[in-house]
């Protein structure tokens, strides 16, 4: 289980240190595709994989289903670690992520996210000053 909320900058190379607790849990490798907000999401392989099948049984016909498969499919890249711990952040994810430099690694629970520090402080404060909105809302899933 992914939680907790970590600090790391990027490199000069593009790559970034994963907490090694998280490694531990990804093992020998990941895929980063693009998430939400503006974020990216680090997924185990076999994650990735019931998210993939999850993606594929879309309904082609479904003008959103089709935007939402190429968005996360085409835009998945795998994250291999090296010997330090770090993976490499293509240049496509760091432009959609509006990474420069200081990230924000963010545990949920099956899947990791990795926030450019502006944005993600940004988002948290909206969804810290909103939360008892959001409790209302998912009151219906059981929240």
């Amino acid at each position: 289980m992914f939680i907790g909320e970590y600090r790391h900058s990027i490199d000069e190379k593009k790559r970034l240190a994963v907490p090694s607790k998280f490694r531990k849990e990804l093992g020998n490798g990941a895929v980063l595709t693009k998430g939400l907000d503006n974020c990216l999401v680090i997924y185990p392989v076999k994650s990735w994989k019931v998210k993939a099948e999850k993606l594929a049984a879309l309904p082609e016909a479904s003008k959103e289903a089709r935007g939402y498969a190429r968005t996360i499919l085409a835009g998945a890249a795998p994250a291999e670690f090296d010997r330090l711990g770090r993976i490499l952040i293509p240049e496509y994810l760091k432009e959609y992520a509006k990474i420069k430099k200081n990230v924000v690694i963010t545990g949920l629970n099956n899947r990791l996210e990795v926030w450019s520090e502006e944005l993600w402080s940004t988002y948290r404060q909206k969804a810290e000053d909103n939360i008892e909105d959001f409790v209302s809302k998912l009151s219906d899933f059981g929240i």
